[in-house]
């Protein structure tokens, strides 16, 4: 199996974890991780370790980051630059984050590469567009 870990910046983590649980259900493989005013990557990079400790990570870890660039993905890249088993994804949403934790209960032995890929995909397709131009008039009468 592998273990998820969301790092964002605020609380922004916990509640996305949250909704995904709300959905889904109890995720005992998946840990939030916050970046806080008074914070660096130093302390990033420590709870991270501390989650990485706590899960089922024989499979590796997808590091699910908020914006590329930023601390929470500088620490991730810190640990990712010493595991080949260790992967990053930023821009998580909860469609991405659904779709990896389906993808732990599958656990079809999927590569950290493959998972990124997967997690990509899923986040890209979970944006949508929708405005009143796109209904035609047939639609419309049907609402």
């Amino acid at each position: 199996m592998f273990g998820i870990i969301v790092g964002t910046h605020g609380i922004f983590a916990k509640e996305l974890v949250k909704s995904c649980e709300m959905i889904c259900g109890e995720q005992k493989n998946v840990r939030a991780v916050t970046l806080v005013p008074g914070e660096g990557p130093d302390d990033v990079v420590k709870k991270y370790e501390a989650a990485i400790k706590e899960l089922d990570c024989d499979g590796g870890v997808l590091f699910l980051n908020d914006l590329f660039g930023g601390s929470p993905y500088n620490a991730a890249c810190r640990l990712v630059m010493t595991n080949e088993k260790y992967g990053i994804v930023t821009g998580v949403n909860l469609p991405m984050l659904i779709e990896m934790t389906s993808a732990q209960l599958i656990d079809d032995g999927s590569d950290i590469k493959t998972l990124m890929e997967k997690a990509v995909e899923a986040g890209k397709n979970g944006t949508q567009t929708f405005h009143s131009s796109q209904i035609s008039d047939d639609e419309e009468e049907d609402l």
